[in-house]
């Protein structure tokens, strides 16, 4: 009588383990990306928790490197809360950064999105020149741009003006934003819009319906990479801004900055300021931006 063999289910053999060599290269790496994490994130952290303390032990030196007294009054001083008051016009800062960053965000992804959608579906006469020069325009810096940009908007009456600055921070945008999105629309079968056209949508609803919500996470990506530019620049901005009704936060900065003194408390405060937003921005839509990075990862 033979014996049948009784087959032996792979889910009950145990994984083999990687060999040493490898355990210890991926090791090595993680060990490597944590020490890169860690030396990223100190400047970080100690402007954070400079804005928590007072000046005197922020200068004092030796460096006292973990907080002895955390204080809230740094914050008190610039909204003008409380005895001690800095006259500096934080809220009005604010409200420029805001209105500037959100303002030029908006108009750059709408007109992103309408360039970066004629780019992957159409076919048009210098189609290659005009994508390559709104490049090479994006890879120009942004300071060798001051000069010629502040004689043009002195003409113009754009100096000290949110308008000057809504219009440098469009142009600065689009071409970004119309490469990324580009990249997101060229991933989406063009068949899924000819299909909705053929079951009756017309162009506009067959983009509305269908690829914009496929392409929702790109555009929310290039829109967080968008109001960062604008909410964090400071190069173009301090050439072109002179007075409260103009200037944004990271200009505003320099306000803390005598002849002799530095008030690096006050500044470390107005800076977790400019942080806060963004840091909030990016938390909310972060679900579509690490779907939008990995969806248009690899560009068709």
């Amino acid at each position: 009588m033979s014996r049948t063999a009784i087959p032996v289910r792979t889910a009950d053999r145990p994984l083999p383990r990687p060999p040493l060599k490898k355990r210890a290269q991926a090791f090595g790496l993680w060990l490597l990306t944590f020490l890169l994490m860690v030396i990223m994130c100190v400047p970080g952290l100690w402007v954070v928790l400079s804005a928590f303390r007072p000046n005197r032990e922020i200068l004092a030196k030796p460096p006292i490197w973990v907080p002895e007294t955390l204080t809230l009054n740094n914050f008190a001083k610039i909204f003008g809360i409380g005895q001690d008051q800095v006259a500096i016009p934080v809220l009005a800062y604010f409200s420029n950064s805001l209105i500037i960053a959100l303002t030029s965000t908006v108009i750059a992804l709408i007109i992103g999105m309408s360039g970066g959608y004629a780019f992957a579906r159409y076919r048009f006469r210098f189609k290659g020149g005009i994508f390559l020069g709104l490049m090479l325009f994006r890879a120009v810096p942004g300071i060798a741009l001051s000069l010629p940009i502040f004689m043009v908007w002195s003409r113009l009456g754009l100096i000290d003006a949110k308008l000057g600055l809504i219009i440098v921070y469009i142009s600065l945008n689009v071409p970004f934003t119309i490469w990324l999105i580009d990249g997101f629309f060229r991933q989406i079968p063009m068949s899924l819009s000819e299909a909705a056209q053929v079951d009756g949508c017309t162009r506009w609803q067959a983009f509305w319906k269908i690829e914009f919500p496929l392409a929702r996470s790109g555009i929310a990506a290039a829109g967080v990479f968008a109001f960062l530019t604008s909410w964090n620049e400071y190069a173009l901005a301090s050439q072109l801004t002179r007075s409260t009704d103009s200037k944004t936060l990271p200009v505003g900065l320099m306000d803390f900055t005598a002849q002799f003194t530095i008030d690096w408390a006050g500044m470390c405060a107005m800076a977790v300021i400019i942080i806060v937003p963004a840091l909030i921005m990016t938390f909310l839509v972060q679900k579509h931006l690490i779907a939008g990075l990995t969806f248009g990862g690899v560009k068709g």
